[in-house]
């Protein structure tokens, strides 16, 4: 009886100790912007555009100059920040229409599934674009993927960022918004942390803005601080197209820095690891032709530095107590295991991830890979593109065949070829010095390294990659922009 009594008394004071433990983890938040490039801000250069917030943020955390998205467009970019996994293991080769048919697959562990399963409360905001319905029953949802709280959209906002009429909350319609899509996304935040948090638990909040992805649209006050010059905005024709674009970033600036703001006012702040990055690097369309890359190569679509170097901010204040610039490349991959290695949250050995925990790059210590930083993109503008960067060698290879368009389709004979393409043509380039000169020939040896890795790396990508049914794209959100852009007209 008393041995009973003393294993009742330790098995206890064990359990409340571990529920202790567990209540001080601290508290993960992701941000991810749509379409910001890697010059758009000013704490990484941009002498025009207003991001004040921003550059409080980064001037008292970690800033990296080398960060990179795990793909150069939405879905698969997402995909992969959230699965630790290059998004072509699960299929999501572009971006993902309304009610498209392709998805991340049920089977799939997102980084939500494992904090949910660690004890976290989780919780999703914004942009979700991980399948093509939020209200589609026979997809998975975020729900589906560990999250408990999901209020967001399927892809953009629309008919534009003002007043949009498709969020979805825990998958119901909410109808029409009032205000801007980035306060829209912050004000639910700020509300799911005053009425739904478990104060007994941590969180993990992603928020994904829709800024500054088009159809934009923002508040005159802030469009009202840029100089008039540009084509009329297509969605806003009472300003310019530069206008729009920096009034935009400027409203999502504003927006991040009043959840910054309720994280401070509600005491969990220092307890909280806060990641601010991009998806992709600028779109720089024929509308608003003003995404700023920093003077990399390309942009949104290409494997080049341009598509999918973007800004990356961490701040901690309970660990992280000064600024630092950390020129360790990172990638959105690395996100997953970071977060689990911050959480003390079990990865199933079973995950075959790409990423790696970056919170030695934190600590001043050198990472450790066993994949290198990868890409590949069926829909690259110009040209299908795959590459792999190793320190300051990036390799970059051509498919055979030419690219796949339309890009929201999905053809039988793409399925195919996407299975059966063959890398043909390498360049080699030295990101120290330029990505312009091919370094192939100057540097055989690199060159045969790479090739091994990367012929290595996509062999193991394509050994996964599933393949779609054929879908007719019907350009569902194009018809609902354009009927918007009409009605301005008649205005």
């Amino acid at each position: 009886m008393r041995y009973q009594l003393t294993l009742l008394l330790l098995l206890t004071f064990t359990t409340t100790n571990v529920r202790a433990a567990a209540d001080t983890r601290p508290n993960l938040v992701i941000v991810l912007c749509d379409d910001l490039g890697n010059g758009d801000l000013g704490c990484y250069g941009n002498k025009v555009v207003s991001t004040p917030h921003l550059d409080r943020f980064a001037a008292t955390g970690a800033k990296f100059t080398r960060c990179y998205s795990a793909a150069p467009n939405c879905s698969p970019s997402r995909t992969g920040l959230m699965t630790g996994r290059t998004p072509y293991r699960a299929g999501i080769h572009n971006w993902i229409p309304l009610d498209s048919p392709m998805h991340v697959r049920r089977h799939e562990i997102m980084l939500s599934r494992i904090l949910k399963e660690a004890g976290y409360q989780t919780c999703h905001f914004g942009k979700w674009h991980m399948n093509g319905n939020l209200t589609n029953k026979d997809l998975p949802q975020p729900a589906d993927h560990g999250f408990d709280w999901s209020f967001g959209t399927q892809n953009n906002a629309l008919p534009s960022h003002k007043n949009p009429t498709n969020f979805v909350r825990n998958g119901k319609q909410t109808g029409q918004q009032q205000g801007f899509a980035a306060d829209i996304v912050t004000d639910e935040a700020i509300r799911w942390i005053n009425e739904e948090r478990d104060s007994e638990r941590p969180f993990f909040m992603f928020v994904a803005y829709h800024e500054p992805h088009e159809p934009i649209a923002s508040n005159h006050k802030y469009t009202k601080l840029y100089e008039r010059k540009g084509n009329p905005s297509r969605y806003d024709p009472s300003v310019s197209s530069f206008q729009a674009h920096h009034g935009n970033l400027t409203q999502m600036d504003s927006a991040f820095g009043r959840l910054m703001l309720h994280l401070d006012e509600t005491h969990l702040r220092d307890n909280t690891v806060v990641l601010f990055t991009s998806d992709n690097g600028p779109a720089i369309t024929g509308a608003h032709p003003h995404g700023n890359t920093g003077g990399l190569r390309d942009k949104k679509g290409s494997v080049y530095e341009g598509g999918i170097r973007v800004p990356g901010i961490l701040q901690w204040p309970a660990k992280l107590t000064h600024a630092q610039v950390i020129d360790t490349p990172i990638s959105g991959v690395d996100v997953l295991p970071t977060f689990c290695d911050i959480a003390a949250a079990k990865i199933p050995t079973a995950l075959k991830l790409d990423g790696t925990s970056f919170l030695p790059a934190l600590q001043g210590k050198p990472l450790r890979r066993n994949n290198p930083l990868y890409w590949q993109f069926h829909g690259a503008r110009g040209e299908d593109q795959v590459a792999i960067i190793d320190g300051n060698w990036k390799l970059v290879g051509q498919f055979d065949g030419g690219s796949l368009k339309p890009h929201g389709d999905i053809f039988k004979e793409h399925q195919k070829r996407i299975h059966n393409v063959k890398i043909v043509r390498y360049r080699l380039y030295n990101l120290a010095n330029d990505e312009t000169t091919d370094m192939s020939q100057a540097n055989p040896q690199v060159l045969k390294r790479l090739t091994t890795e990367m012929t290595r790396m996509f062999s193991s990508v394509q050994a996964d990659n599933p393949t779609w049914p054929a879908w007719a794209w019907p350009r569902l959100e194009g018809k609902q922009i354009n009927a918007y852009v009409e009605s301005l007209k008649r205005q």
